[in-house]
């Protein structure tokens, strides 16, 4: 896998890619994170990569040459898919990871400033995404979100598909509760199901959680979930089970307090 960033501040990405899981996936060969300087394809002496937008207005915009020049080199000639971050673009998700993972080469563009010339969005980009709905003061921090989510599903970078695969918005819904050492905390106990060994027990109780944290935090999400894909009935058991329990705390937390 390999990721190609162009940025006016490749200082920042190495900063963050070089470290952690990441990083020590890029040790390995695993994947290839290279955050590439714009302003090196600039065309005059002072590295100027912006200039003031046409018609008008407050700040600078992005010049398509020095943009185009490092996207021609990035590409050497062949079709390269390449992402612009923006906040105008489609919600990044984990179904777009997915898709990111399956191309063995990709190229994030960070915009800055006002934003970059429309001409070389139109000539070289073939997707625009964005990490919400909410303005950043460049692209560099997405682009870093963007290719962590990818590169931790290379084969490899975690110990295995697990790692992944049962954590938040993989199969549509928000992952269940996570407890450590000790059983009691300032006097917060885990869960006891947790602590009995029974791992059929504790693998239903973590789906079950699953369920009500999704139905509370992002019913959203929810109402997409798809119960045709609950094939047994220990599944589908579970499945109400959850919308129980949520329904019952639900009218716990909205009844008023009462004093004695």
């Amino acid at each position: 896998m390999k990721i190609d960033i162009m940025t006016l501040f490749p200082e920042m990405i190495n900063a963050v890619m070089r470290e952690s899981i990441i990083g020590r996936a890029q040790d390995k060969g695993l994947v290839e994170v290279k955050a590439t300087n714009i302003r090196d394809y600039a065309l005059d002496k002072h590295h100027k990569a912006d200039d003031a937008p046409y018609g008008g207005g407050r700040g600078q915009v992005m010049l398509a040459e020095p943009l185009y020049l490092c996207h021609e080199a990035l590409s050497a000639g062949e079709h390269v898919h390449t992402v612009f971050l923006s906040a105008q673009g489609a919600p990044f998700n984990q179904e777009k990871a997915r898709q990111l993972l399956a191309k063995e080469h990709f190229i994030l563009v960070c915009g800055h400033y006002e934003g970059i010339d429309q001409r070389f969005i139109d000539a070289c980009v073939d997707e625009e995404l964005s990490m919400g709905d909410f303005v950043l003061t460049g692209g560099e921090i997405p682009a870093m979100a963007v290719a962590d989510a990818v590169c931790r599903m290379v084969p490899g970078v975690l110990p295995d598909a697990e790692c992944f695969e049962e954590e938040s918005h993989w199969d549509g819904l928000l992952e269940y509760p996570q407890f450590s050492r000790p059983a009691v905390w300032h006097g917060r106990a885990v869960p006891e199901i947790l602590l009995s060994g029974d791992h059929a027990r504790v693998a239903a109780w973590r789906k079950k959680e699953s369920y009500k944290r999704t139905m509370a935090r992002r019913p959203d999400l929810f109402a997409q979930f798809n119960e045709t894909t609950l094939t047994t009935k220990a599944e589908r058991k579970i499945l109400q089970q959850a919308k129980e329990e949520f329904a019952a705390e639900t009218v716990r937390r909205e009844e008023p307090d009462t004093e004695e």
